[in-house]
């Protein structure tokens, strides 16, 4: 089986949230089951110059971008034994910062037709293209549209997954002639509530829709949840369904993390003390070996739950034996209120701005508690990352925080949940999670649980193999 796996990030080459964890993690995880699966994404300016130095250039192609045709060149990496297409044209590609241009539409319909044009030239005709996000959601339209009544391109299969429905691709319908390159008659594919939504569109034309989550592929057919997609999902429900994400549990490992103070394992917890008083060092929190300390590591924005953050924070700080700290940046009014809390409780908690790779490593390996109390969270890794850390997460149950992380109120569980976005039900639990803690002999038994959790990549990617083979016997 033939996978191509089409994205607009993946790590190590070029990132900016989850859909790079994923697209760096599972095509690998697919190649170690003898999937035979390759990977296809811009080559951004952005790539680090040692990982362009190591590509090599195989061909060059003319794109069709709606009425004209734009220089394309293929270039091929190896990362992790899988192979790599990195599509290169520097009117697209060479500039800062993946996302946020005014042309991303046409930039990213370039990379889509690019994609599907390219197959021919390198040899590779996939048994499923595996589509992600709006960016390449272009590619099973035009595949549906352009390309599947080709005797070449016969039988492929398209997979589309929906890592954050918030983020559709929604532009002015004047774009559908001139940049996506669609004719009139086709206009119904895309269209929706007066404008062009590639979401949509590829809700429509992929063969399969995946979520990130079981419980994410349930949430959004609630319009509470869904962005106004809710009626396109409902009417094809029959080929909806969630896969959890997994996380890359060689690079997390607390046993050989040479970001954190010390290394430990579920078996040798001592060095996880160690990681809490440095850490405490690092942040001039007061040095106290016993104090349950609050970890987040989070982008500052709405929907991670911030607001039931403001409201709880000071009763927390004030009513409680307890350290916090933040990790993240995102929008003022948030950034503000923790620099003013972070005055107003020195030596307790401690606000740090910014993207700090090794830093968020510090925080899961140091803390007691991570709280994620999230308004929506298709999928989250951070829960994840911080039940492999032994960090004991408090979380919201939606989406894949519900998928992941059971309540250890009958002793079975691995964290603490609440399941309305109340600020005084997460206040509450943080409150079980407190005195939890303070039960040192079951506190230990926890962390264990936690640490020996199960969300390696291997899991979700048997469950994507289940979905491609039997899309294939249709």
């Amino acid at each position: 089986m033939k996978c191509l796996f089409c994205t607009s990030e993946a790590l190590p080459f070029a990132a900016s949230g989850g859909l790079g964890d994923v697209a760096g993690s599972l095509p690998q995880a697919l190649r170690q089951r003898l999937i035979g699966c390759r990977v296809v994404m811009p080559l951004y300016d952005e790539i680090p110059q040692e990982l362009k130095d190591e590509m090599h250039f195989i061909t060059s192609l003319s794109v069709p971008v709606s009425w004209r045709r734009q220089y394309c060149g293929v270039f091929e990496a190896r990362y992790g034994g899988v192979i790599y297409y990195l599509l290169d044209n520097q009117y697209y590609f060479k500039r800062k910062g993946l996302y946020g241009h005014y042309d991303d539409a046409e930039r990213f319909a370039f990379l889509s037709r690019a994609a599907l044009e390219m197959l021919p030239y390198i040899d590779f005709k996939p048994d499923i293209i595996h589509c992600n996000d709006w960016q390449t959601a272009l590619v099973p339209i035009y595949y549906s549209l352009f390309y599947a009544n080709n005797d070449w391109y016969s039988g492929i299969k398209t997979i589309f997954t929906i890592h954050n429905i918030q983020y559709q691709g929604k532009y002015g319908l004047e774009l559908v002639e001139d940049v996506l390159g669609l004719p009139q008659k086709d206009i119904p594919v895309i269209e929706f509530e007066n404008c062009v939504n590639l979401m949509k569109g590829a809700i429509e034309t992929a063969n399969r829709v995946t979520t990130v989550s079981p419980t994410y592929a349930q949430e959004i057919l609630d319009p509470w949840f869904s962005h106004k997609l809710d009626p396109i999902l409902r009417a094809r429900s029959w080929k909806l369904s969630g896969i959890l994400n997994g996380i890359d549990t060689v690079n997390y490992d607390p046993e050989q993390d040479k970001n954190i103070y010390a290394n430990y394992s579920s078996k040798d917890l001592a060095g996880k003390a160690v990681n809490k008083q440095k850490l405490q060092e690092r942040l001039n929190l007061t040095q106290d070996p016993d104090v349950p300390l609050v970890g987040m590591v989070t982008r500052m924005v709405s929907h991670k739950g911030l607001d039931l953050v403001k409201a709880a924070l000071e009763q927390m700080m004030n009513e409680e034996n307890v350290q916090f700290v933040i990790l993240g940046s995102g929008e003022w009014e948030y950034e503000s209120f923790f620099r003013t809390m972070q005055d107003k409780y020195p030596g307790r908690l401690t606000a740090c701005f910014g993207f700090v790779p090794e830093l968020s490593r510090k925080i899961y390996a140091g803390a007691d508690i991570f709280l994620m109390p999230s308004k929506s969270e298709p999928c989250g890794l951070a829960q994840m990352i911080a039940l492999r850390y032994g960090t004991i997460p408090v979380v919201r149950e939606t989406g894949g925080l519900k998928d992941t992380i059971s309540d250890s109120e009958d002793g079975k569980g691995n964290g603490f949940t609440f399941s309305q976005y109340n600020a005084m039900d997460m206040l509450n639990c943080i409150r079980r999670a407190i005195k939890g803690y303070w039960e040192r002999d079951g506190w230990q038994v926890l962390v264990r649980r936690a640490m020996e959790c199960d969300n390696s990549w291997g899991r979700s990617a048997n469950e994507y193999i289940k979905l491609y083979r039997s899309l294939l016997k249709d």
